[in-house]
């Protein structure tokens, strides 16, 4: 929206006068909130920023990071600022906050003249406890104006890797956030992020003037998320399969690298019975909006997107995460598979992942028009991201150890613990590959150099007068989809390159000369056989252990028809995670129900005997 001038009415206001007697952080987490006890860290967050200090906090998706700056906006005097990247984001958390009591509000481009008037009128007489605002909103100098003659309990700025030039989300307009340091230097100031290794951490530091302030690095761990990678060799039924398998029904984001791609998985996804929505930046707005808005207020939705979609996305129940495509680094695939599961349940981040995957990234990273450096540490990033798919052990410890964590022992959940795989001394096989790229030329794509390898007989290979060569027939001992797992696992490891004019031909890079030589031993990975999923058939993990699906269903209705009475999306009522407590406790009194987590005051007043009636009724 454009600037406008401050109407006339305003002049006289004054801010309100700070409130004595604030609560306590525990009894905003219990009587708002709903929940007893603190999580590791937010405690020492939440009293770090109520006294007043600046804090950095990196915190794994689903972790609790929004509380760890709305409790002090609670507990202190004035009103919270919160820095927003993403108009849905911002939305949804407002509306979750009022359910709760909260008296919150936004400031977007979605707003006309006189809302917009009538929420900055709310913020200069002190009646609200949080505004949400973009940070290109946030500079504007007339915000700036309104800011500086109101009372500010402090500033939270959400999705703080948003600022680092290294991070993946970067956005130019966080960079001018660098003011609020200056201009509201007695403002506390809160920066937070789920993604962020120690290169993009010192920036985010440096950037927000926070490298002074108290950083608090939980642990990035997601115990609850099964990580699983395995060899494409038909994507869509693989999709299919995994889907069909193990999460029928289920809410589901699924990333491709294209928008054609996008589009296409999701009819094909349409054409099997699923409600499968396409989300990418060439939709008209119109139409990614509402898709949004459909994955965020129905059951069961499958969003099939590009990385356009997904950060800031609140959802607490999205049960699996898929990959058709690579992504370009460790930090986009931890964001990526964080949308899952941030209910705390039983989640899955499941990816398909082959040569061509490989050496599509890698062309795309040497045809960019960034400079030397910049493709330095890309090229690290993307070989941190192929050693997580090549690896034999616990994919999570590999994971971690890129963002400074650590695991003592395997995690027992991703599927190289689960099924541990198989090697094989595969140096001979990797001297015929090398020496089969060499003496064609190094002009060739895989399948011609299986093709060679296998002794095939055709007119293509004749013509080329390869059937001539020392390398013709030599590999007949491997199948073709053997011979692609050695080659996928030699340009992974970085001994064979793609050509970087596009053209798909396979070259040999100085890292194979000892491999050429026969001086050190190769070990590959054998790719797996598929077996099927030991879970049960179409249930979702997070609701395996549920007995009674006649009254989660129930529950379900109940919490949907209210949520579709109030234009919200069913989770601001109740997660489903405080669904399964309500079934599994049966309270019979408003008392009793008052003590499942996540049922704070304002909740129970507007839904205790809503849904008490429905337990009755069962």
């Amino acid at each position: 929206m454009t600037d406008i001038s401050i109407p006339t009415d305003f002049e006289n206001l004054s801010p309100e006068k700070p409130v004595a007697g604030r609560r306590a952080p525990e009894d905003i987490l219990s009587q708002v909130f709903g929940y007893e006890g603190f999580r590791p860290l937010q405690e020492d967050i939440v009293r770090t920023v109520i006294g007043g200090d600046n804090a950095l906090v990196l915190m794994p998706t689903g972790g609790g990071k929004s509380l760890c700056y709305q409790i002090p906006a609670l507990a202190r005097p004035g009103t919270a600022i919160v820095v927003s990247p993403l108009i849905a984001l911002m939305q949804d958390q407002v509306a979750a906050l009022r359910q709760q009591g909260v008296k919150a509000a936004y400031l977007n481009s979605t707003m006309d003249i006189q809302q917009a008037w009538a929420t900055e009128n709310e913020l200069m007489t002190g009646e609200l406890d949080l505004l949400y605002c973009a940070p290109e909103r946030l500079l504007q100098p007339r915000t700036l104006e309104l800011l500086h003659r109101v009372s500010i309990a402090l500033f939270a700025i959400d999705e703080a890797h948003c600022v680092s030039q290294w991070g993946h989300d970067f956005r130019s307009d966080y960079l001018g956030l660098e003011l609020l340091a200056r201009e509201f230097a007695g403002v506390p100031r809160i920066a937070l992020t789920a993604t962020a290794d120690e290169r993009t951490r010192q920036e985010i530091a440096q950037r927000l003037s926070l490298v002074d302030a108290r950083h608090f690095i939980s642990g990035f761990d997601r115990p609850n998320i099964q990580y699983r990678i395995t060899p494409k060799t038909n994507a869509n039924k693989q999709l299919l399969d995994f889907i069909k398998e193990e999460h029928e029904g289920d809410s589901g984001v699924v990333y491709c690298l294209s928008r054609n791609k996008v589009e296409a998985t999701a009819r094909m996804l349409s054409q099997h019975g699923y409600n499968a929505l396409p989300y990418h930046a060439g939709l008209p707005p119109e139409e990614r909006a509402h898709n949004q808005e459909r994955f965020l207020r129905e059951d069961g939705v499958i969003v099939v997107a590009t990385i356009a979609f997904g950060m800031g996305i609140d959802k607490p129940d999205v049960r699996f995460v898929a990959h058709l495509d690579l992504p370009k680094s460790l930090e986009a695939y931890y964001q990526e598979t964080g949308r899952a599961g941030r209910d705390g349940n039983p989640s899955t981040a499941w990816m398909v992942y082959g040569l061509q995957d490989v050496i599509k990234l890698r062309q795309m990273l040497e045809g960019s028009q960034g400079n030397e450096q910049f493709k330095r540490v890309e090229r690290q990033k993307m070989d941190a991201m192929l050693g997580l798919c090549e690896v034999i052990s616990c994919r999570r410890q590999v994971l971690l150890r890129y963002f400074g964590d650590s695991l003592d022992s395997p995690c027992g959940n991703c599927d190289t613990c689960l099924t541990p795989p198989e090697t094989w001394d595969g140096t001979v096989a990797v001297q015929k590959a090398l020496s089969c790229v060499y003496r064609t030329g190094q002009r060739f794509g895989v399948t011609y150099l299986i093709d060679v390898l296998r002794g095939s007989e055709n007119d293509r290979i004749a013509q080329a007068g390869h059937d001539r060569i020392s390398t013709y027939g030599i590999g007949s001992e491997l199948s073709a989809s053997e011979w692609k797992s050695v080659f996928r696992q030699l340009v992974a490891n970085g001994y064979l390159r793609a050509d970087p004019e596009g053209y798909g031909a396979l070259q040999l890079t100085p890292e194979c000369r000892p491999l050429l030589r026969g001086e050190d031993v190769v070990l590959l990975r054998k790719d797996p056989v598929k077996k099927t999923s030991s879970r049960t058939r179409g249930r979702s993990p997070a609701r395996e252990h549920i007995t009674d699906q006649k009254g989660w269903e129930a529950l379900r209705s109940c919490r949907k028809r209210l949520a579709e009475q109030q234009g919200v999306p069913p989770y601001v009522i109740f997660h489903d995670a405080t669904l399964m407590e309500i079934l599994e406790r049966r309270p019979s009194s408003m008392v009793e129900l008052s003590e499942v987590s996540g049922v704070g005051k304002a909740k129970l007043e507007k839904y205790g005997e809503v849904f008490l009636e429905e337990l009755a009724s069962l």
